[in-house]
């Protein structure tokens, strides 16, 4: 099969389809192309389009034993990031969408969501602990400039006194510097960005929309000056690739006043492996081979393992090397290693309806 062309602006190279659910796979017939184009022209440019969804809940609660949180936000679906190796790449796939280039082009936005939070945290029985934002995609990816869903949702936690964690990969967080800076002056937040290299060339063909390097780290510096715990996540990790920032990347988080950082070896479950592989085979073909045969060796000579305990905790030689250079480097860099313990202690439900609460 030909390698399908970078394209300007986009992660995927293709619309991979999913064949876990019995959707069909997308013909392509060169001869058919050649006249459609001869007629038309070349196909237009892709663009972003954004679907307003309204589910009847928004927090979603997970029995996962190795993550560290029960409850999750996704104030949308899809990601306009474009990481070529996003692991939640797969989740377009229940929409019999591809998690390709629909993935980053075809987006959902759930304007209710702040709303349904409200609904939530005002039920009867309902136990607090944080609340992680950006698990999935990216809480402040390009469209929440025009929607601020998340912002909405950080100003119910601020109002509940709500505990939160925020990930993401965008100096847009910076939009909500003030709810962030006192919702840290109440030990209500933490917030993590993730560098996966200083190369601004790299980045731009691996993560096309998401905020350069240099600006995460200002970032980082930003929120950690107004107070806000900051943590630095290297990830994910791609050997042959971005293995060999890990050093600098932590260097330069500790500078911008991190107080925790970690790594992430990259995951390739179900249909990102082939949007990764055809990613390698069009940006670094000489090294593609070399690249999943170490992460094949490190996942038990597999592309992926997604087993419970094993998904974040590679295997073998390679995986003991990259954990002891992250240790040294997080010892070397200075940075504490410090998590703080978020207040869960001082949650008041949410006024509804408009009425006053008689004991407030």
């Amino acid at each position: 099969m030909p390698v399908p062309p970078p394209i300007r602006g986009r992660g995927a190279t293709s619309s991979t389809l999913s064949r876990r659910f019995n959707l069909p796979a997308r013909e392509v017939d060169g001869d058919w192309l050649d006249e459609v184009e001869a007629l038309d022209g070349p196909p237009p440019k892709l663009r972003t389009s954004v679907t307003q969804e309204h589910p009847r809940t928004i927090l979603n609660f997970n029995k996962s034993p190795d993550i560290p949180f029960d409850r999750s936000i996704n104030a949308y679906r899809g990601c306009e990031h474009g990481c070529a190796y996003c692991f939640a790449r797969p989740t377009h796939a229940y929409l019999d969408l591809s998690p390709g280039l629909d993935f980053e082009t075809r987006l959902f936005a759930k304007p209710d969501a702040a709303r349904l939070l409200r609904e939530t945290l005002g039920k009867k029985g309902y136990k607090v602990q944080p609340i992680a934002m950006g698990t999935n995609t990216d809480p402040y990816q390009p469209i929440e400039a025009q929607y601020r869903i998340t912002r909405q949702i950080l100003e119910v936690c601020l109002e509940t006194r709500h505990p939160a964690l925020i990930t993401t990969k965008s100096d847009r967080v910076l939009l909500d510097l003030d709810i962030l800076a006192e919702m840290a002056a109440n030990n209500l937040i933490s917030v993590s960005l993730s560098v996966t290299s200083l190369d601004p060339h790299l980045s731009r063909t691996l993560e096309p929309r998401a905020a350069t390097p240099s600006r995460r780290l200002a970032a980082l510096a930003r929120l950690s000056a107004a107070g806000v715990p900051t943590h630095v996540s290297v990830a994910p990790v791609i050997p042959a690739i971005t293995d060999g920032e890990m050093e600098a990347i932590l260097a330069r988080a500790a500078e911008a006043g991190v107080t925790s950082a970690s790594w992430i070896l990259i995951r390739l479950p179900h249909e990102v492996a082939p949007i990764f592989r055809e990613w390698l085979d069009a940006h670094f073909p000489e090294r593609a081979e070399k690249v999943m045969a170490i992460v094949r060796a490190m996942r038990g000579g597999k592309d992926n393992d997604g087993r419970y305990f094993k998904r974040f905790r590679p295997e073998g030689v390679w995986a003991r090397l990259l954990r002891d250079r992250f240790r040294l480097a997080v010892k070397r860099s200075g940075i504490a290693q410090y998590y703080p313990r978020l207040d869960c202690s001082g949650f008041r439900p949410p006024v509804q309806g408009g009425q006053m609460d008689l004991f407030g």
